[in-house]
Formats: structure tokens, C-alpha cells, sequence
């Protein structure tokens, strides 16, 4: 057999296999707790256009200060979040607090 030929053949087989391959990004949608309703309905477009584009979202709830008192607050919106969301996204990581910030992660249904 030739060897040229072979090598040919598994550049194609690699290529092919490249195609097959399913790969994503790991976005990042920062909010506060006292984020306003316009402001998040913005943001929650954008979770739906990455989804959309088959990109993981991670939804990270910011405490500065003294507003780490307000985890329900944060909880809350995570929970708007999810429910504005879920026609086209599932939670892969439920929310969990990492330093001064909650953080949750979405992915394509």
C-alpha cells in the first residue's frame, strides 16, 4: 500500500472526526442583587442568545459590602433567572456561594 495514501486517509479520518466534535464556551453573566428589572430582562437576553448559541452560561451574583446580608435577594433573582429561562436551559450547577459571590451555571437543554 502507499504510504502517502495512508496518511492522506487518517489526516481525513482526524478532519472528520473534528467536524463530529461538539464544543462550547463558558460564558459569564455578572448581576448585583439590586440589579433593576430593565437591567435584568437585558441580561436574561443575553443568557437566552448564548444558550442559544449552544454556550454554557455562568450567572455569578456579585455581594459588595454589607449586601452579603442579602443572599435571599440573590437566591431570588437566580430563581427568575432560572424560571425566565428554563424552555431552553437547565440548571447544570445549582446555585452555591464561592467567597462574596453566588454562582450558578446553565446549560443548553
Amino acid at each position: 500500500m502507499d504510504y502517502g495514501r495512508y496518511k492522506y486517509i487518517q489526516t481525513k479520518k482526524k478532519q472528520e472526526a473534528k467536524k463530529k466534535q461538539s464544543s462550547f464556551q463558558l460564558k459569564e453573566i455578572k448581576v448585583r442583587p439590586k440589579t433593576g428589572e430593565h437591567d435584568l430582562q437585558v441580561k436574561i437576553g443575553h443568557i437566552k442568545k448564548f444558550i442559544g448559541k449552544k454556550d454554557k452560561v455562568k450567572v455569578t451574583v456579585i455581594f459588595r459590602g454589607r449586601e452579603i446580608t442579602l443572599s435571599d435577594l440573590g437566591m431570588d433573582l437566580l430563581q427568575k433567572i432560572v424560571e425566565e429561562t428554563e424552555d431552553i436551559a437547565m440548571v447544570e450547577q445549582n446555585p452555591k456561594f464561592e467567597g462574596r459571590s453566588l454562582i450558578m451555571v446553565l446549560s443548553p437543554r
